[in-house]
């Protein structure tokens, strides 16, 4: 678990400004602590520098444009994040060991790269039949009190057990639960995906409790005061597929999306954080009924 408030302040910086060229001064600047403590607690909190953490998350938001983005040329998509067409492929080539051509013909054959499908069903949808489940609408922000975890992604139902168990005091009957993996397993390493756990809080009530378990003695893993990992999540126009079925599934569902209905749709995406609202799921056999919310422009 990533539980640095300062971290996490950091990811969500360089992930929203990822094709600009960063740098630990700015980002330093921007947290409001010293570039050399940022770096320290950065390592230990995540296993990476900040220089590798982007370096990284540019060539890989590189290859999803790739995949998603089917119409736009290669030197495009790499001069977006700052890259000469040579640089590029070099970076390119390095990270995944063939070039951005190669990788965007073999990413297109979906069912070579089939590690999280576990179901009969192998084949993406249509864009005629997504069109049936995708409704654009407008969403408001969402005050959230949240865990964040670097991973796979097979670990989440255990993730949200502990913490559903460890913030069952903040659950009323208007409380959502939203959850937001911010990494494509087909691209990025499984295990060093990040995932964000998060259920809506009211920002007095969540004061409040924290309040009192400072005045309780309870205290955190990494420290003598409880954690108060909270944010706002962005609302906007987004576009929002209805899935109901079950999680082994939820994955084709989204590159059924990205791959048939966007690029079908003249949406653009937009770069606030998707997410996935739930709205009912059967713990026993596990049936949910999600929306799967993508920032669009």
């Amino acid at each position: 678990m990533i539980e640095n408030q300062i971290v996490n302040k950091a990811i969500d910086y360089i992930f929203s400004h990822i094709e600009k060229e960063l740098s630990v001064d700015e980002i330093s600047q921007y947290i409001g602590y010293s570039k050399y403590y940022l770096t320290r607690i950065f390592k230990a909190e995540t296993g990476e520098s900040i220089y590798a953490f982007i370096r990284r998350l540019k060539v890989e938001q590189s290859a999803w444009r790739l995949k998603v983005e089917k119409s736009r040329s290669i030197t495009e998509i790499g001069n977006e994040f700052g890259y000469s067409s040579s640089n590029y492929a070099t970076l390119f080539r390095d990270h995944f060991e063939k070039t951005p051509a190669q990788f965007r013909k073999d990413i297109s054959d979906i069912s070579k790269r089939h590690a999280f499908f576990y179901g009969k069903q192998n084949h993406l949808e249509t864009y005629e039949e997504c069109c049936k489940k995708i409704t654009i609408e407008q969403l408001p922000d969402f005050y959230v009190l949240y865990e964040r975890h670097k991973g796979n992604y097979t670990n989440l139902k255990n993730h949200w057990c502990t913490f559903m168990d460890s913030n069952s005091e903040f659950v009323t009957d208007d409380t959502l639960f939203i959850e937001r993996t911010i990494n494509d397993p087909t691209i990025t390493n499984p295990d060093e995906c990040i995932y964000d756990i998060c259920m809506t809080v009211s920002k007095e009530d969540s004061r409040l409790k924290f309040q009192n378990r400072a005045a309780a003695g309870i205290t955190s893993k990494s420290g003598t005061q409880p954690q108060k990992n909270t944010m706002i999540i962005e609302g906007g126009k987004f576009a929002v597929y209805h899935y109901a079925g079950y999680p082994q599934m939820i994955y084709l569902a989204y590159q059924s999306f990205f791959c048939n209905w966007l690029t079908k749709s003249n949406n653009k995406i937009d770069n606030r954080g998707g997410f996935d609202l739930y709205r009912k799921i059967d713990s026993e056999t596990l049936y949910m009924e999600l929306d799967i919310c993508i920032p669009i422009k």
